[in-house]
């Protein structure tokens, strides 16, 4: 143990504590800008670049990163002295110098740190003037990289590189001209990006935010010859309420819902109901696999990944394009939705697909790439015309001066809005595969469940596993979240080590629930972990838990669709992958 002192206060620490870590311990808090720390992946960010963080130690002549700073036996540390915060005023004044000053028309305005940390340390003039940065915009589908307010803090990187494994971004370049960007700063849209968002997600400036399309869903509900209906993804609902200052983990599914109303939606519908669909499908697809598999067929495709989340799909498509023929061809719920939407319920309301327009609300960045891919359109049409995230939505209800919290709740529409809560749970890492459990082991064994929550397949560790008994059948399980977790299960399947019969998969850590679109949680697993309470507490409270008892469900597929895995539900609602490499 390590005894110093920190403004005058004794603290005891491990050794190999960090003086932030060390004054934090004792509710003294230092600014930092580079620096973050994700606690569920013991994973953190201490480049000790940004010098925002410097501190004053005694008996050392120059100040000190307290980010990579190691506590030492007797030390003396000054946290705010006035040495130290002309030291940060300088520091900061010297990253806004080089930083574009359009503070009034940037996304992240309101949400960015860097602004944050100038009003904090009282900073009303810069006294450096110099050459600026100028670099090109990039615009991907989802995501835009607006290079020039890059402050180089390197928390993209970190996400991308350590925490995904996908490696696209990188420092580049020396001095003045250094930037994180793709390799020859080439366009993400040129690159293995799978746009999960989680750069954005960690991003303290405006350099790296979501493709906004709210003005577009503004002039489609303004436009008299468009019906315009809406889904909302499960996970919104468990985080939409930190938008407007409700605590983290209140759901807020009925006010979400009026909220819609309120801004001119024709109709109100849930994601929920396309997840209880995706189910349907992936459920029969993967009894299918193990029926064969049980026969003794060789050639039978295990195990079976899921495939709901764009992000992961990507990912796989580009680094591991020899898998393709693994993962469910099954579509996830908003491309799903998006299919019955322009067909069957175009169809109810005797209406052109050209005549719909469907919105999402989604947690997730990846979403308005997914929108966009070529097979999930029709003669040009898209399924899925625009993409919003969690907080593209709570930007529309602040635009149209609705007073969120004191909305009453409402109920979606009808048919399309009836879920159970297995549909729920897709919002949260392991909430796929156990709402597949629900329906599967009751159509493999001819019986109820004995139970209805499997909390072996719920957590928030990165790699999951568990085995479910299906009546005397052990079905091995495996769930990853994030995708530096699920290249470990996808190697594993590569060389042949695979125990596994079934795998979930989520891009983000958390899930959905974590998504790259979501109000910003700075990597505070807290927060994770309070709205997938939200989201097993609204599963708890539903009527109906199982997907194959829904009723709307049972119906389309009287209706239209025929059974699971049809040559009409196969041509609507399943999909196929590519090779990126």
């Amino acid at each position: 143990m390590i005894n110093l002192i920190v403004d005058n206060k004794p603290v005891v620490v491990k050794k190999g504590t960090t003086v932030l870590q060390a004054a934090s311990s004792i509710g003294i808090e230092i600014p930092t800008l580079c620096h973050m720390k994700l606690e569920d992946m013991d994973i953190e960010n201490k480049p000790g670049g940004c010098r925002v963080c410097v501190v004053e130690v005694m008996g050392r002549k120059n100040l000190a990163p307290a980010c990579v700073t190691l506590a030492t036996e007797g030390m003396e540390v000054k946290t705010h002295s006035i040495r130290v915060v002309n030291a940060r005023r300088t520091v900061v004044e010297l990253i806004l110098s080089d930083h574009p000053a359009d503070c009034l028309i940037c996304a992240k305005s309101g949400n960015c740190e860097l602004q944050d940390m100038a009003h904090h340390l009282g900073i009303r003039e810069i006294h450096y003037k110099g050459e600026q940065s100028t670099y090109r915009e990039d615009t991907s589908p989802a995501i835009i990289r607006e290079i020039n307010k890059c402050i180089m803090c390197r928390r993209c990187e970190m996400m991308c590189n350590e925490v995904q494994t996908v490696g696209v971004l990188s420092a580049v370049n020396r001095g003045f001209n250094a930037v994180v960007a793709p390799a020859f700063e080439m366009n993400l849209d040129h690159s293995v990006c799978t746009y999960c968002g989680q750069c954005v997600a960690v991003c303290p400036t405006g350099a790296l935010t979501e493709v906004d399309q709210t003005g577009a869903v503004i002039r489609a509900l303004s436009d008299p010859s468009k019906t315009v209906i809406v889904q909302t993804a499960p996970a919104v609902r468990a985080a939409l309420g930190e938008e407007f200052h409700m605590e983290a983990g209140t759901l807020v599914t009925g006010k979400m819902a009026a909220a819609l109303r309120r801004l001119g939606f024709n109709y109100v519908f849930d994601t929920d109901f396309a997840a209880d669909l995706t189910i349907m499908e992936e459920g029969t697809e993967l009894l299918g696999r193990l029926s064969a598999y049980m026969k003794g067929d060789k050639n039978v495709k295990l195990p079976i990944l899921t495939s709901c989340c764009p992000a992961w799909v990507k990912f796989f498509e580009h680094q591991f394009p020899e898998l393709k023929d693994i993962p469910s061809t099954a579509r996830s719920p908003q491309q799903m939705f998006g299919a019955i939407a322009k067909t069957y319920f175009a169809e109810k309301l005797k209406l052109k697909r050209e005549e719909l327009v469907v919105v999402s609300i989604m947690p997730c960045v990846a979403k308005k790439y997914e929108s966009s891919r070529e097979e999930f359109s029709m003669n040009g049409n898209p399924d899925v015309d625009y993409a919003l995230t969690t907080r593209e939505l709570a930007r529309l209800i602040n635009l149209a001066n609705i007073d969120f919290r004191t909305l009453p709740d409402e109920n979606f529409d009808q048919p399309l809005g009836e879920s159970s809560g297995a549909g729920v749970i897709f919002g949260t890492t392991g909430g796929v595969i156990e709402a597949a459990v629900r329906t599967a082991y009751e159509v493999f064994t001819g019986k109820p469940l004995p139970r209805l929550d499997f909390e072996e397949l719920r957590g928030m560790d990165g790699l999951r596993k568990a085995t479910i008994d299906f009546n005397g059948t052990p079905i091995n399980i495996g769930i990853a979240h994030g995708l530096g977790n699920a290249r470990k299960l996808l190697e594993e399947i590569k060389a042949g080590t695979s125990e596994f019969h079934a795998i979930e998969i989520m891009s983000c850590p958390g899930g959905c629930i974590g998504g790259g679109g979501q109000p910003y949680h700075h990597g505070d697993v807290e927060i994770l972990k309070k709205r997938q309470r939200a989201i097993y507490s609204e599963d708890k409270n539903k009527k109906i838990r199982k997907s194959h008892e829904n009723p709307y469900i049972k119906k389309l597929y009287e209706e239209f669709l025929g059974e699971p895995m049809s040559e009409k539900a196969h041509h609507l609602l399943h999909t196929k992958y590519f090779d990126r490499s």
